[in-house]
């Protein structure tokens, strides 16, 4: 036989299509051609592949081999190939039998010795792998990953010669079917830690039950990081299929994947210094970036002015729909960036403007030029703009009662996201459209002190649409099936930002 047909997978975004790797053998000079677009690491395989088999007691055979990587229009990149080449070309001549290939995908990177080693972006080609009911031969350490697509068998490969003496019928692998871990309760800061900040508080829950973005405005030192270190305790855990997304997301950047705790929601903190290609994606071979990794979960932007204006502007998009498609000149991916943005911000400069205090030397040219740094559609965007004031004494030295803890406020954040699944099977922050007319009707008096908050405030309506969001948030914490004067009122004073 001089022709073998492998089984492998490329990836493509979060997508993980098939790939056949289509091995010939014909007369001619030996060599190894691999075709099929492959980027570098793909085409570098050869040799990697030789040393294996070699060193593995294998014969390379002395003739022109041919690998094709199809479909051929379709962008390969990594070392995930060399298992699946170096099985095509012991099957195409003869060293090993072509049964039992048909449905086993072979992944991992062969190492000089024809030792395996793991490869990212597993958990994506397996969750294919699983609908198209195929089987998994892979490195040990990428079990516990793959595991996490359900029921699908997976062969633990630690060296090429393992898997040829399995396909031979000597030494069988028993395949492995791994069950999803139990997320175990790790310990998180607790919202009673901080002091006083009654307000703060409970716009953080607000933000919490209805999945809106925040922003906190006050001098240094006030508890602004405090609460935002703080949110993913008040968060619910994440569904079975949002915790795929969000672990496929990991596994496709190359982040470390902590399977004790890949059911709480992603918490991003990215450095202010960060560049746009950092925090949206990019890159010659498009890789998730900080809005990708924080999806179903939350990104936090600490000193908000200080990143550069650019790169907080392509925030806007991935806020409003949900998606990033980073798109190059060969190619393009497309990521999920469903988060919510919980930022922070001194009101200047100095930080103190405002405070009560004389610390402050900014003049009002350097306060409002500071304060503009975030654009005019970037804060219409977050849904929440309160101010952070300084602690008093009696709550900095303990006087006054502790607040509640992140259990109590967790439950019932809980019992408004139900609400909000049961009747319009989405969070608050997503209504739109007919669903938003629908579940955030107003009474005529109400609609009448809107009206006229939008008229004194200069409300877009963009703003009004997520002040009837957050309105219909604080009614589902109050338990109530409409939006009351209060629910509106209150959520009205949340938008800082637009008083003039």
């Amino acid at each position: 036989m001089t022709l073998a047909k492998t089984l492998c997978r490329a990836a493509i975004g979060v997508e993980a299509p098939l790939v056949t790797v289509e091995t010939h053998l014909a007369n001619g000079l030996p060599s190894i051609s691999i075709v099929g677009l492959p980027e570098k690491a793909v085409q570098e395989s050869r040799d990697r592949v030789r040393c294996a088999l070699q060193n593995s007691g294998f014969e390379v055979p002395k003739r022109r081999i041919t690998v094709h990587l199809a479909p051929a229009d379709l962008p390969k990149q990594g070392s995930r190939f060399d298992l699946a080449i170096a099985l095509g070309i012991l099957v195409a001549s003869g060293q090993l039998p072509h049964t039992q290939l048909d449905q086993l995908e072979l992944y991992g990177e062969l190492a000089l010795s024809g030792e395996l080693r793991p490869v990212n972006g597993i958990l994506p080609a397996a969750l294919a792998a699983q609908r198209a009911k195929h089987h998994l031969a892979l490195h040990p350490d990428n079990l516990a990953e793959a595991g996490l697509a359900g029921t699908i068998n997976l062969y633990p490969t630690p060296h090429l010669l393992n898997l040829s003496a399995h396909l031979g019928g000597r030494t069988p692998i028993t395949p492995r079917i791994l069950p999803p871990p139990t997320p175990t309760n790790q310990q998180q800061p607790d919202l009673m830690d901080v002091r006083g900040q009654t307000h703060a508080k409970r716009a953080l829950e607000i933000a919490a039950a209805g999945r809106h973005n925040l922003l906190m405005i006050g001098p240094p030192g006030t508890g602004k990081s405090m609460l935002a270190n703080r949110l993913p305790s008040l968060l619910p855990q994440m569904s079975h299929t949002e915790a795929l997304e969000t672990a496929a997301i990991t596994s496709i950047a190359g982040q470390p994947l902590d399977l004790n705790r890949w059911r709480q929601r992603p918490f991003r903190a990215p450095h202010h210094t960060c560049s746009g290609v950092a925090l949206v994606g990019g890159g010659s071979n498009p890789k998730p970036g900080e809005i990708s990794l924080a999806h179903n979960g939350v990104l936090f932007l600490d000193e908000l002015p200080e990143y550069d204006n650019r790169v907080l502007d392509v925030l806007r998009e991935p806020l409003e729909n949900g998606t990033i498609t980073i798109a190059r000149a060969t190619r393009s991916a497309e990521y999920p960036a469903r988060f919510q943005i919980i930022a922070a911000m001194n009101p200047c400069r100095d930080g103190y403007y405002g405070d009560g205090s004389d610390r402050c030397r900014c003049t009002p040219d350097q306060i409002q030029q500071y304060q503009n740094r975030i654009s005019g559609p970037l804060r219409d965007r977050i849904d929440l703009q309160i101010q952070v004031p300084a602690l008093n004494q009696d709550d900095l030295f303990g006087k006054t009662p502790k607040g509640e803890t992140s259990a109590s406020v967790r439950a019932r954040v809980q019992n408004a996201w139900q609400h909000q699944l049961n009747r319009q099977g989405c969070s608050n922050a997503l209504l739109a459209g007919d669903a938003l007319e629908a579940h955030c009707v107003l009474r005529p008096s109400d609609q009448q002190l809107l009206a006229e908050a939008i008229d004194k405030l200069g409300l877009s309506a963009r703003a009004y649409h997520r002040i009837l969001r957050m309105a219909r948030s604080i009614a589902d914490l109050a338990e109530q099936a409409h939006i009351q004067s209060a629910h509106l009122t209150e959520a009205i004073g949340y938008r800082r930002l637009d008083r003039r």
